[in-house]
């Protein structure tokens, strides 16, 4: 069993260019397994009415741990995750379940990315772009990757986890963990390196 590394290759104030630095880092993979999810934390009741009219096929969910310990039958429906359409709009109802997240997950590559980053805002979100297939290049010892072979794009955060607000946004290259000293990295460099930037932090797992 292994497991991905991802490297943080690009940061930026600008959420049109940092999604614009991960689709030429997308474009670097084969892509005709890939697929694309987005996430976004929602800390207000506008924020949730917001989102839930511009992405009316969202899910939206709680990450509440404690919350669910407490009543595992969750009569609310937001720990299995309710479509838009049928998520109540009344704010007292909205207002006690914050944060709220919303999601669309494994979409076509290109249906929703530029839209989802125009709507993102100040929030905590996630674009992440899997299935993909990083090429062979046997002059730099780099063999082809396709199970953990991916991209993301974290908005208003710089970690993996979601869990801590930043003033801008970073791009991570992922690869496979392996056994050989700084193979990742190297991996991680040389995709980076084919659309001109390189590894700007350490790998989060």
């Amino acid at each position: 069993m292994s497991n991905p590394l991802a490297y943080p290759v690009f940061r930026t104030t600008d959420p049109a260019l940092a999604l614009h630095v991960a689709r030429q880092l997308v474009a670097v993979g084969g892509q005709q397994y890939a697929e694309v999810s987005v996430d976004v934390e929602l800390c207000t009741v506008p924020e949730v009415l917001r989102i839930r009219e511009a992405l009316p096929d969202a899910w939206f969910r709680k990450e509440d741990v404690e919350d669910w310990a407490r009543d595992p039958s969750d009569p609310t429906g937001l720990h299995g995750g309710v479509h838009a359409p049928e998520l109540s709009s009344d704010p007292d109802f909205l207002g006690s379940h914050l944060p709220l997240w919303a999601s669309m997950e494994y979409r076509a590559v290109g249906s929703v990315e530029e839209e989802f980053a125009a709507l993102v805002g100040p929030n905590i979100g996630e674009i992440w772009w899997s299935g993909l297939i990083w090429p062979d290049v046997p002059d730099r010892d780099i063999h082809a990757e396709a199970n953990h072979a991916g991209v993301s794009l974290l908005f208003n955060c710089r970690t993996q986890d979601l869990d801590e607000h930043a003033d801008d946004h970073t791009v991570l290259v992922h690869v496979r963990r392996r056994n050989r000293d700084g193979a990742e990295e190297r991996h991680a460099a040389w995709l980076a390196e084919q659309i001109g930037q390189s590894v700007i932090g350490p790998p989060q797992t």
